[in-house]
């Protein structure tokens, strides 16, 4: 049996982020941002996704922000003075290239849930940084949680404030993200709406992107990130080794 990567937590800029070296990392040194979801769930503890970063040899790198939503806003559980955003831009990206020695375009964005519309998000507002992104169930109208959701409350004024900030609202006809790939369960109650809008959304400025909204697990999140973590683990595989290849 081949040896198995090694998963830690390490300290940057003050908080906590799970860090995954593989046993025997891609030639291209290649690093992922997971963006994790509402419930936390670490990476490490989901096997689907460890077989298949450790199989492609992809460093990975996930910071942990509470609810934050990956937003541009301060949710102080997380921190009283740097937004989840800013803390991946500006503190995770230049720990990946003094760690690893890696910069863009080598650097691809993972998320699941609310993560899934995090790095969609985080992708389309900066395309040039993250050129390669891939998001499964992405919560995308998070505004709905508004009434709901502490957090949310806490960051915006109001549900329309939160759907002014979310992912198909920062979606530009003329820069976007060269490599995008998204999945929704059509029998997810929360999101698969969202995902559909972003869908038709691309498609009518004619922004090229790969998605699957038809492949389902019955409704059952935990079952269908393990059906599709190989799709969008060999996504991000693929994009990453054509980014490398690409002339400037």
């Amino acid at each position: 049996m081949a040896a198995s990567g090694v998963w830690s937590e390490q300290e940057v800029a003050g908080h906590t982020c799970d860090v995954f070296e593989p046993a025997v990392a891609h030639g291209q040194g290649f690093v992922i941002v997971y963006l994790h979801g509402a419930d936390q769930q670490r990476l490490a503890a989901q096997p689907a996704f460890a077989t298949e970063l450790d199989r492609h040899g992809l460093r990975v790198i996930g910071p942990r922000t509470g609810r934050s939503w990956w937003t541009d806003k301060i949710y102080s559980q997380f921190d009283p003075q740097v937004s989840a955003e800013r803390y991946v831009l500006d503190r995770v990206v230049p720990d990946i290239a003094e760690r690893w020695g890696i910069r863009s375009p080598a650097i691809g964005l993972l998320g699941t849930g609310m993560g899934g519309q995090g790095a969609l998000r985080l992708a389309l507002k900066h395309p040039r940084l993250f050129p390669v992104v891939a998001a499964l169930s992405p919560a995308i109208d998070y505004y709905q949680q508004w009434y709901e959701e502490e957090s949310l409350a806490a960051m915006y004024p109001d549900a329309e404030g939160a759907r002014q900030d979310t992912a198909t609202l920062h979606v530009h006809p003329l820069n976007w993200p060269r490599n995008l790939w998204f999945a929704c369960d059509p029998a997810d109650p929360l999101w698969y709406n969202g995902a559909d809008r972003l869908r038709m959304k691309l498609a009518a400025l004619g922004i090229p992107f790969e998605c699957d909204l038809e492949t389902s697990a019955g409704g059952n999140r935990s079952a269908y990130d393990r059906q599709q973590a190989p799709k969008a683990v060999g996504f991000l595989v693929e994009r990453l080794e054509a980014e490398s290849r690409r002339v400037v």
